[in-house]
């Protein structure tokens, strides 16, 4: 037996350069997840059974059950913000026993900011990475990033979605008990009330920039409206027209498969639910502006947007997350500011006009994920595997917990010219 050198006698992370740094930055994130732990109400539970902060467990916290801490820890420290949800689709940690994985991922919500001891906040800057270009909303990236989630399949949406086929989050009634309402119902409510908000009724011209699956624009046709509606999913666009024609109202819409920079002519007016968020900040104004040119005088644009904080928006949006990767690239939520801001420098459009909903959004995406996981079968059977089952879990448990604690917001915001602005104010 021929002797080692000390060298081979070292473990593997020690010996390469690139090793040992990624093993020193997985102590790193050992350490801050270990501090994170102390500071959020939150039992993060190793293999053996002990807590990474130390202590006991208690009953009355929700557990984190690390189930391969190695995979964990080196996730972590190769991207802080992509790792922890990969980890999870990875089957890296889980939920404890008894812990819904909404409710483990709200006390992380609530202290967003605070979590993360402050000295080491200041490291972000050496592991944050900046969206990649391929993720840009120019006109062939918006349609390859809305292609990526719209267009995997109308059958599983179908399964998780409630009979309108409505994706973006439901206004349920505030003087009926929550757990007792019609999906259906709720989602027809914020339907109408963005119609409400933009004046939609008898011979209205309207235009809608962000199909769906059709709900918005058969509403708007039953009410006397004539619609086009544009959409860059060409599974959306297939499914919205077959619903049109059994509606027996195509004469009334049309579904365009067209991106919203493309459209043409003049309407009365404009209505957005949940698009804004896929349009990117460099587009921002581009997408106002083309509100604004398509609107007749006197128009009026109503747009449901998913919101953050302004001070959060402006500390996280060149930096490329999770959601960014695994569920909507190019996505980038705005903050009112950012929306208010963006009009006033670049349109005639002034906001007139914001009602917020977020605890709604939170029990839309609790629904949709209580539906998904009882239908898993069904949703496996279309060819998803285990991982894209976490995947969706992990994406609809962590955007709950947002709403659920005000770290995210949605509002119907109406926008008017200058002088009607100033008028209905």
């Amino acid at each position: 037996m021929t002797a080692q050198s000390p060298t081979m006698t070292q473990p593997l992370c020690l010996r390469r350069p690139t090793l040992r740094v990624l093993c020193l930055r997985a102590r790193l994130a050992r350490s801050i997840l270990a501090e994170v732990a102390k500071r959020v109400p939150v039992d993060v539970i190793l293999p053996d059974g002990s807590l990474l902060a130390g202590g006991t467990r208690r009953a009355d916290r929700p557990g984190l059950e690390i189930v391969r801490p190695t995979a964990v820890f080196e996730r972590l420290a190769h991207h802080p913000k992509i790792g922890i949800g990969e980890a999870y689709m990875a089957g890296d940690w889980k939920a404890a026993e008894g812990t819904d994985l909404a409710e483990l991922l709200v006390p992380f919500a609530e202290r967003m900011t605070t979590a993360v001891p402050e000295g080491w906040l200041r490291l972000r800057g050496f592991v944050d990475r900046r969206i990649p270009s391929i993720q840009n909303n120019s006109l062939l990236g918006s349609r390859r990033n809305i292609e990526a989630h719209y267009d995997l399949s109308n059958d599983l949406f179908a399964t998780f979605l409630d009979r309108t086929m409505s994706y973006s989050s439901a206004i349920f009634d505030e003087d009926q008990p929550l757990r007792t309402q019609s999906f259906e119902d709720a989602q027809l409510r914020k339907v109408h009330a963005i119609l409400d908000m933009a004046k939609v009724g008898q011979h209205t011209r309207l235009l809608e920039i962000g199909t769906g699956w059709g709900t918005l624009a058969l509403e708007a046709a039953r009410r006397g409206a004539t619609v086009t509606s544009v959409t860059l999913s060409r599974e959306q666009a297939a499914l919205a027209r077959q619903r049109v024609e059994q509606a027996g109202l195509t004469h009334a819409v049309d579904i365009r498969l067209q991106d919203y920079r493309e459209v043409e002519g003049v309407y009365d007016a404009v209505v957005s639910v949940e698009m804004i968020e896929a349009v990117g900040e460099e587009y921002w104004e581009t997408y106002f502006r083309s509100i604004d040119e398509r609107l007749a005088p006197g128009g009026i644009a109503a747009v449901q947007a998913i919101l953050m904080s302004h001070e959060r928006l402006m500390a996280t949006r060149h930096s490329y997350g999770w959601i960014q990767k695994h569920i909507f690239p190019g996505g980038l939520i705005p903050s009112l500011q950012a929306m208010s801001e963006t009009t006033e420098a670049a349109t005639t459009l002034r906001m007139s006009a914001v009602e917020s909903f977020g605890a709604d959004y939170a029990e839309t995406l609790r629904r949709w994920r209580e539906t998904f996981l009882g239908r898993w079968p069904e949703v496996h059977a279309l060819g998803f595997d285990e991982t894209f089952r976490r995947k969706w879990e992990f994406y609809l448990a962590y955007c709950e917990a947002g709403f659920a604690t005000g770290y995210l917001d949605v509002a119907q915001v109406r926008f008017e010219r200058e002088g009607a602005a100033a008028a209905a104010a």
